[in-house]
């Protein structure tokens, strides 16, 4: 994977309207696994609307695909960053839903995430709050396929104007966050939470924080 191209057709999609008009479900994910075997976003929107374009509503299947192209490749660089890594270790099984990658021995899912318009608290009290932003997210995000309760690792995305979303295409700027918060990477600095009675899930957050 070349991330400076994968960041050139994610910053395609920003012309785009970031709207979804229907919750995330299994059926429509079923219905857009296509995304995962197209990585240039003009074949994006020409298989979009050749599978689509006789449905009476078919903005909504074009707005689910694009967002889930979206996430999905964004996601494959921020993974692809993180298993370039030295002390990183990329999951044995990659279709495993638990686990992106292992960090000096700590097994993580990353998740790439928006910073929340429910969190109840500003962005500046937000980061002196992580663990229960983290608790937020555990509970309120991936409540489909990927719904989990273990080891993850949050990237959480904030820019001044609202549009959060539009930083998922900033590949080598998400680099740089990663990079600097991997040299001070110590596994005991990470926060503990026992959702589950017999079980403890480890977590973190990389603040990405657009000035």
């Amino acid at each position: 994977m070349n991330l400076i191209e994968v960041e050139s057709e994610l910053k395609k999609r920003l012309s785009y309207p970031y709207k979804w008009g229907q919750k995330q479900n299994d059926y429509f994910d079923s219905l857009t696994n296509f995304i995962y075997k197209i990585d240039s976003f003009e074949k994006l929107l020409h298989e979009t609307n050749i599978r689509f374009k006789e449905k009476p509503d078919y903005k909504k299947y074009f707005d689910y695909s694009l967002n889930r192209w979206f996430n999905f490749w964004s996601a494959q660089a921020v993974e692809k960053i993180f298993c370039s890594l030295p002390n990183v270790q990329p999951a044995l099984d990659g279709k495993d839903k638990l686990v992106d990658f292992t960090i000096d021995g700590v097994k993580f899912d990353h998740k790439t995430s928006i910073f929340p318009k429910n969190f109840p608290y500003p962005i500046n009290e937000a980061v002196k709050k992580t663990d229960e932003l983290i608790k937020w997210l555990y509970r309120y995000q991936s409540q489909q396929q990927r719904k989990h309760l273990k080891n993850r690792l949050f990237i959480v995305l904030y820019s001044p104007d609202g549009e959060h979303w539009k930083l998922k295409a900033e590949i080598s700027w998400l680099k740089e966050r990663i990079e600097k918060y991997m040299t001070g990477f110590n596994p005991d600095y990470l926060l503990k939470f026992q959702f589950e009675k017999e079980s403890y899930a480890l977590a973190d957050v990389i603040w990405a924080i657009k000035n």
